[in-house]
């Protein structure tokens, strides 16, 4: 069976784990995306004393159950990290891809079959204070109402000259260079800028007398998308999109981008066959 699963923004919420873990044991996908904003809210972390570790006290322990349960049967799992979790956090992922628990794909190039796999954390300028997983995205511009990547807080320190001169649009190239994307699948947080996986909920609010954009996604991961139309693309970030409008699927040329991210109670989780992007189903648990 060559079904892939893609779940996103779980933000630490153990219920969510938990349906996911036993959705994965009892089904056993090919692979598994997890696509960032995966931790507790980072103000949990940042400001309150004793918090616990949620790799040490849940994540490591579920999955290495997990991954002695379904021994051969284990998935491959991809992971990034999106701009609600601290950067600070990536050391845990790197010790947990260690343990072989997963695989840490941002700003990486891994296979599965003859898929090529890339990972990128990186959204455009918001208004969240947190700024380790922000960045430029064609130019310096920032919507209204957004912080500046200069601004803000980082819990890992970053050259200022590197947050003012790079943007999205550089990293794709350099991540992707010439390659051949035809059968290559991608694992965004930021979904492309002006979809309808982007859509945020903010209608009829202003900015000193300026409309706030309702679209937030990423014109650098648009353009990519339209000029050199990987497979697929997976995304997240924007909760409210598919409420919305409807679509937690759209395509762009020959690409298939899906959105799994999900502003309810449930379990969001779209189940692919790379060899038919179309027929992907979106399910809730």
């Amino acid at each position: 069976m060559n079904t892939f699963y893609f779940v996103t923004d779980l933000h630490g919420h153990i219920d969510r784990y938990q349906k996911f873990l036993n959705l994965v044991e009892t089904e056993k996908p090919a692979a598994v995306f997890l696509g960032g904003d995966l931790l507790p809210h980072h103000h949990r972390r940042s400001f309150q004393k004793n918090v616990p570790d949620f790799f040490e006290v849940f994540l490591f322990p579920e999955f290495s159950e997990l991954q002695k349960k379904m021994s051969a049967a284990y998935p491959r799992i991809f992971i990034i990290l999106g701009n609600d979790d601290e950067r600070c956090q990536e050391i845990k992922v790197l010790e947990g891809a260690k343990k072989g628990f997963w695989e840490y794909i941002n700003f990486r190039k891994s296979f599965i079959n003859h898929y090529p796999i890339y990972g990128y954390a990186f959204v455009p300028p918001t208004p969240f204070l947190l700024k380790d997983w922000e960045k430029y995205d064609i130019s310096r511009f920032v919507d209204p109402g957004c912080v500046p990547p200069e601004e803000g807080y980082r819990s890992v320190p970053i050259d200022e000259k590197e947050i003012q001169n790079e943007t999205i649009a550089d990293d794709l190239k350099k991540i992707t260079g010439d390659e051949n994307l035809d059968n290559a699948i991608f694992l965004f947080h930021s979904p492309p800028y002006q979809t309808k996986l982007d859509r945020a909920a903010l209608d009829g609010q202003m900015i000193d007398h300026v409309p706030m954009d309702v679209h937030v996604g990423s014109m650098a991961i648009k353009r990519f998308i339209e000029t050199r139309q990987p497979l697929i693309t997976l995304h997240g970030h924007v909760h409210e999109s598919t409420r919305i409008t409807g679509v937690w699927k759209e395509q762009i040329g020959r690409t298939w981008s899906f959105n799994a991210a999900h502003d309810g109670r449930e379990l969001a989780v779209i189940k692919f066959d790379p060899e038919k992007p179309a027929e992907a189903i979106r399910e809730l648990h």
